[in-house]
């Protein structure tokens, strides 16, 4: 996937209440449950019918490495979704988000002005609005080229202007070179 879609996934879930099942036959199961029968789980999972049958009776219960990756992430992207709604809907409306990062951050500003980009190291929470924002395109599949600017969308109007504060004449917050990147609800 991606640095942004993988960073709100993983803010998504701590939010969980249960953790999600670990074994492979565990997660075979589950899919089963979700998607109503191994013919669905087999096309998602690029295998047989059979083997998802042999997964679910504990024949076979230890998965390829490619295999095991696409198992936990479909389990994962489909665990909990009343509790994963819920978070979203409190981050959007109450909470916010809370964005760490050290990036190579600037901006664009008036001829005088300091605008050369550096490393920073920011830990800001980001108001409701830019939460709900992420999410809408996250969940509408936007790019990682999106996301990102609509993260530097939000440090600009949060951490340069200072809601409005300080650096009005600001133009764009370039937000390039990700060393770290976590979201936290």
């Amino acid at each position: 996937m991606s640095l942004f879609g993988d960073g709100l996934e993983a803010a998504m879930q701590k939010a969980f209440t249960r953790p999600a099942p670990k074994s492979a036959p565990a997660q075979m199961r589950y899919l089963v449950k979700q998607l109503k029968g191994t013919k669905a789980v087999a096309q998602m999972l690029r295998i047989s019918q059979r083997t998802v049958e042999r997964y679910v009776k504990e024949q076979i219960k230890k998965p390829r490495t490619d295999l095991a990756a696409r198992l936990e992430r479909e389990v994962k992207a489909r665990w909990q979704p009343q509790i994963r709604a819920k978070a979203r809907q409190q981050a959007a409306t109450t909470g916010g988000i809370v964005i760490d990062t050290r990036a190579r951050l600037g901006y664009t500003a008036p001829i005088g002005s300091t605008d050369q980009d550096r490393i920073r190291h920011l830990t800001v929470a980001l108001p409701p609005r830019y939460a709900a924002r992420l999410f809408e395109a996250q969940e509408r599949g936007a790019t990682e080229q999106r996301l990102q600017e609509l993260a530097a969308e939000a440090l600009k109007e949060v951490y340069f202007q200072d809601g409005g504060r300080r650096a009005g004449s600001l133009e764009e917050v370039r937000f390039t070179d990700i060393e770290h990147l976590e979201f936290d609800l």
